[in-house]
């Protein structure tokens, strides 16, 4: 049996849902399905509309507690709030208490990919402290890593993401798109990770 990928993100601009249908289109390349999950919006309509912040896509349901216990391997997206996790995803793992004192997701793998508005913006310490999360879980964190992105991570072009996952940068006012490269590199990690999880199997046969 091949593992079962939840890809579980919070965006509210949709930069790191942009990244999330790709990390699911590498998965595929590969024979392995991932299923995509909203991280659930903790803000009310009313401050969402004074951030201008467009409507959540209906046709992905929202992750619940049973998301996590349910799937073998995971794929986080997370946006940086001033060089840390956005509050939406702590609030998300601050529920996770009952499932961390059983031990439910022990030897489960995850990758992790982000946004940020500027180059400098906390990628990297985004992903490092989310590990501290994985790490009391007993998560298996898997970098993307260098030897299948070092050609898009060493060229000139302005782009997120590193060693650590795959990145976008939003700029100042949220104006920026995912470029082409950023979208490259997110199937990529998509792809590798599907690779990776397929040689594990279900966590259950481990």
């Amino acid at each position: 049996m091949v593992a079962k990928v939840a890809i579980i993100y919070y965006s509210m601009y949709g930069h790191i849902g942009t990244l999330a249908k790709e990390m699911k289109k590498g998965l595929e390349s590969v024979g392995v399905t991932g299923d995509l999950f909203r991280i659930p919006e903790t803000l009310t309509q009313d401050v969402l509309d004074k951030m201008h912040a467009p409507p959540k896509p209906a046709d992905i349901p929202e992750a619940t507690l049973e998301t996590l216990e349910e799937y073998d391997a995971f794929l986080f997206g997370i946006p940086t709030r001033y060089g840390n996790q956005a509050a939406q995803v702590r609030a998300f793992w601050d529920r996770t208490g009952g499932l961390w004192a059983k031990g439910a997701l022990r030897h489960k793998v995850a990758g992790v990919f982000v946004s940020t508005a500027s180059l400098g913006g906390g990628q990297e310490n985004t992903v490092s402290t989310f590990i501290s999360t994985l790490v009391h879980h007993g998560v298996v964190y898997v970098p993307l890593g260098y030897a299948d992105t070092f050609a898009q991570f060493t060229g000139p072009e302005y782009r997120g993401g590193s060693a650590w996952g795959a990145g976008t940068l939003a700029g100042p006012d949220g104006s920026r798109q995912p470029s082409a490269l950023e979208l490259e590199v997110a199937s990529i990690q998509g792809k590798k990770f599907g690779e990776f999880v397929s040689r594990l199997g279900p966590v259950k046969a481990l």
